[in-house]
């Protein structure tokens, strides 16, 4: 039992590892993690990492000699952040279960691991599957998870709303979205995201759910388990885009760790097609409509083109951002670059903001509307960052406004989680304001005191 244990842990490194390194990638400057108990040890990659995923900025101490002080204040920060959030699927604050910023500084592997899977669990398996409109239709149907494994009835399908079918359970949702658009069109049976992924037909049958021209199901089944698992994994990365975070030696055991391969696995949510399904009874007959459904279908098949091709431009825009920023000049080029960038991202906003309105009865975003509004929060925060260090960068006086202006949109841009008790949080806002206004005072002081030297 040890040794299985020991086992699954170390695949669990090493996909979380992946993981957090394909996030990693996106920062300003990249980072990358080797060892992750190792290197997660000051909080300094944790935190990056939260700022990747969150599209904020959070406070740190860094620098070359940290010391351990500094680690588990960073450790703390990050710790704290993640219980101001809360559960897409509860509604709750996150709940850290004996996860303490001194086990993480110590490099717990135990810990470290728990804290990981609470991240990947909420930005990424419970984000995903909760804006997956293609859920909807899922639970409308008589292929949930329950009547997959007991109904042998030809009941018609009762109508459910998606907010209680899938409250609490992201793992759920996940396990039914793969029964109903991939594992079912072939008759495989998908139980659990263990032992049913071994022989790599169930990851084939998820990507031919994205790319039917990818995957030939005849092939697949005649082919060894290590042979389907390396294809799958190959053209995931390949053709999709999706990052390997798996090896099929992870995967072709008599166990193969759940965690990791719902990881892998709520990758694929990002890429498959998934139109808008209406929930209104009175529209019915005509949704059932065979010319309204190809004509439904190819909106939202220009809808979806649309979304991706606004992504790519957001990215590359991104990239474009980064790189203007590192280039030389002067501050009137470089404030006269920021304001071009800035023109651009406003109007295309107003162009586009049409896209990211929910069309859902519950009014969340499709996963496409969502991936979107994450690229267009990271573009505002690099252009928010160039736009602050330049204001820091002007001369005399003007740099110490400049430097107030840092400081006040950081306060700004700070997240405060609420209390329970209202009296907790009049506190923390009323403290928060006092050190403002002791800021502004020191900041226009040491500006009066700049205008009268440069008098002089």
């Amino acid at each position: 039992m040890q040794g299985l244990r020991d086992e699954q842990e170390a695949v669990q490194k090493r996909t979380f590892t992946k993981w957090i390194n394909s996030h990693l990638a996106k920062h300003k400057p990249p980072l990358e993690v080797n060892d992750l108990f190792e290197d997660i040890k000051d909080g300094v990659k944790l935190l990056a990492l939260l700022e990747v995923l969150s599209g904020q900025r959070l406070p740190r101490e860094q620098g070359r000699q940290l010391k351990r002080i500094h680690w588990v204040s960073n450790i703390g920060t990050a710790l704290k952040f993640l219980e101001g959030r809360k559960s897409v699927y509860r509604g709750s604050p996150i709940k850290l279960v004996n996860i303490h910023a001194t086990d993480i500084a110590d490099g717990r592997p135990s810990i470290v691991l728990g804290l990981i899977w609470t991240i990947i669990l909420y930005f990424q398996i419970e984000e995903l599957t909760s804006n997956l409109p293609a859920l909807q239709a899922l639970s409308n149907s008589n292929s949930s998870v329950e009547s997959i494994t007991s109904s042998g009835t030809g009941s018609p399908p009762m109508k459910r709303k998606v907010v209680n079918k899938f409250k609490g359970n992201a793992k759920k949702a996940l396990l039914q979205w793969v029964q109903c658009t991939a594992a079912k069109n072939f008759g495989i049976e998908v139980k659990d995201f263990g032992p049913s992924w071994r022989d790599g037909v169930a990851f084939h049958s998820v990507v031919h759910a994205i790319r039917p021209d990818l995957v030939d199901m005849e092939v697949v089944r005649r082919r060894s388990n290590r042979e389907n698992l390396e294809e799958a994994f190959s053209l995931a990365e390949n053709e999709l885009g999706i990052p390997r975070l798996l090896d099929p030696e992870d995967v072709d055991v008599d166990k193969p760790d759940e965690k990791s391969i719902m990881t892998y696995v709520a990758q694929f949510l990002k890429h498959y097609p998934n139109p808008h399904h209406s929930e209104t009874d009175g529209q019915q007959d005509e949704v059932d409509n065979p010319k309204f459904i190809i004509y439904f279908s190819s909106v939202c098949r220009e809808e979806r083109k649309m979304l991706r091709e606004l992504k790519v431009f957001l990215d590359q825009l991104e990239r474009d951002v980064l790189r203007a920023q590192g280039t030389e000049g002067s501050l009137a080029d470089k404030y006269q670059a920021f304001k071009n960038f800035r023109v651009q991202y406003e109007m295309k906003k107003k162009q586009t903001d049409p896209l990211l309105q929910p069309v859902q009865k519950d009014g969340k975003l499709s996963v496409d509307q969502a991936l979107v509004k994450q690229a267009w929060d990271r573009v505002s925060t690099r252009l928010l960052d160039w736009h602050i260090h330049l204001d820091k960068s002007l001369p005399g006086p003007l740099g110490v406004i400049g430097a107030w202006l840092h400081r006040a949109e950081m306060a700004l841009r700070e997240d405060i989680p609420i209390q329970h008790a209202h009296e907790e949080t009049a506190n923390v806002l009323h403290r928060k304001l006092e050190q403002h206004k002791v800021a502004y005072a020191v900041t226009c002081t040491t500006m009066k005191q700049s205008i009268v030297c440069a008098k002089c």
